[in-house]
């Protein structure tokens, strides 16, 4: 009987958290060789059809979620300045009036789809946090879609689409059943790296490239948690 094959790195991003954005900066400057070799997966606060549609698949199965206080909060906008000014970037602190996240992470399947998943993290990621840009409003989410190439009317259909919807849906259930509970968070075989200061780390833990095993392409899947909450991820080296 053939030994199963390994399963890929595996990187949770978000398109919300400055930590998630910092961590793709990171690895473009320090690993740009590990990019190619991860299975990305979004990892978003679900709206509540996104929500029901995790509880149907998974036995009711929700994300654990912790509220993040104002304390923390206030942290947050200070390190992340801190961590900006490090690295020599004038950040915009994005205010979220009516946050509804599907519309950019739904995005990223049809970007995937066309080969251009990468494109698109960092495409929302520039726009939200150099740009003071709201990812959250539909039409800007179809503006720079279409800025790297995706079909506009697409981008527009893609929270309404059944199929993106399903994908969505696998992804929670492996979001679940992979215990993601912030953002960056990588996993390579059963070893999980979660935060910022994890990067080199998880980098220095990946074989040279031509000894990692092969397996066939599968459809990448994204993560999720509960609209309007917090999960645990709101610290220095978690997502805020």
């Amino acid at each position: 009987m053939a030994a199963r094959a390994a399963k890929p790195p595996r990187f949770y991003f978000n398109l919300r958290s400055p930590y998630s954005f910092f961590a793709l900066l990171e690895l473009e400057r320090d690993h740009p060789d590990v990019l190619d070799r991860l299975e990305w997966r979004p990892f978003w606060e679900p709206d509540e059809t996104s929500e029901k549609l995790l509880a149907e698949a998974s036995s009711g199965a929700k994300f654990p979620y912790h509220a993040m206080s104002r304390a923390k909060q206030f942290y947050i906008l200070r390190d992340v300045r801190r961590l900006g000014a490090a690295r020599g970037l004038a950040l915009t602190w994005p205010v979220d009036r009516d946050p509804w996240w599907e519309p950019a992470h739904l995005t990223w399947f049809l970007a995937e789809r066309e080969g251009l998943g990468r494109a698109w993290v960092q495409r929302a990621g520039r726009a939200r946090w150099l740009e003071g840009r709201d990812i959250c409003d539909p039409a800007t989410v179809r503006e720079l879609a279409e800025e790297i190439g995706l079909d506009g009317e697409e981008v527009a259909g893609a929270t309404d689409d059944p199929l993106i919807r399903e994908q969505a849906t696998r992804a929670l259930v492996d979001v679940v059943r992979d215990g993601v509970f912030g953002v960056p968070y990588f996993i390579h075989g059963s070893e999980p790296y979660w935060g910022l200061d994890r990067v080199a780390a998880f980098a220095a833990s990946l074989p040279p490239a031509a000894e990692l095993p092969r397996e066939e392409p599968r459809q990448p899947a994204p993560t999720v948690l509960a609209a309007g909450r917090t999960t645990d991820m709101s610290h220095a080296g978690g997502c805020g």
